[in-house]
């Protein structure tokens, strides 16, 4: 055989392999390159757009607690006011049961005062009667002299 032969032979079947991969065989691998580079760029995409999600998640959540911490804040300065006002309210009612205590307590002193110079007008009376009857020697009625007694326990 010839060399020339075989290589023109090896030459024809070369560019039939080629030609035939070329033909049939490369567009499946190029479909199959062009499906992978598809997902691996859709991959992507999910992965840029769960990113994006995932930073917009945070900012909400921030912007919730945020919001979060300034509605307990007011309902702190609510609480804390409202806790002033009942203070303020039990202070004011102790004040006006203080108040009503003590001038019942007046009253009761006045009464007492009244009731104590009531006695002592008695019996500065009843001395005076018996001073009266030592000094005249003789009993001095207090029915009868009532009027005399009175005015001069007024005048003690």
């Amino acid at each position: 055989m010839n060399i020339n032969l075989t290589l023109f032979v090896q030459m024809l079947v070369f560019a039939l392999l080629v030609f035939g991969t070329m033909r049939w065989i490369w567009p499946l691998i190029l479909g199959a390159m062009e499906e992978r580079s598809r997902k691996i760029a859709q991959g992507l995409a999910a992965a840029e757009k769960g990113e994006q999600e995932l930073a917009a998640a945070r900012d909400r959540a921030e912007a919730i607690v945020h919001e979060a911490r300034g509605r307990a804040n007011q309902i702190i300065e609510h609480a804390q006011h409202l806790a002033h006002e009942l203070v303020e309210q039990a202070k004011g009612a102790a004040s006006s049961e203080g108040a009503r205590i003590v001038a019942a307590a007046q009253q009761q002193i006045e009464l007492d005062t009244t009731r104590a110079k009531e006695s002592l007008r008695r019996e500065v009376a009843a001395i005076a009667v018996r001073a009266a009857s030592k000094l005249l020697e003789r009993e001095i009625d207090a029915r009868t002299h009532a009027d005399l007694l009175d005015k001069l326990a007024a005048q003690i």
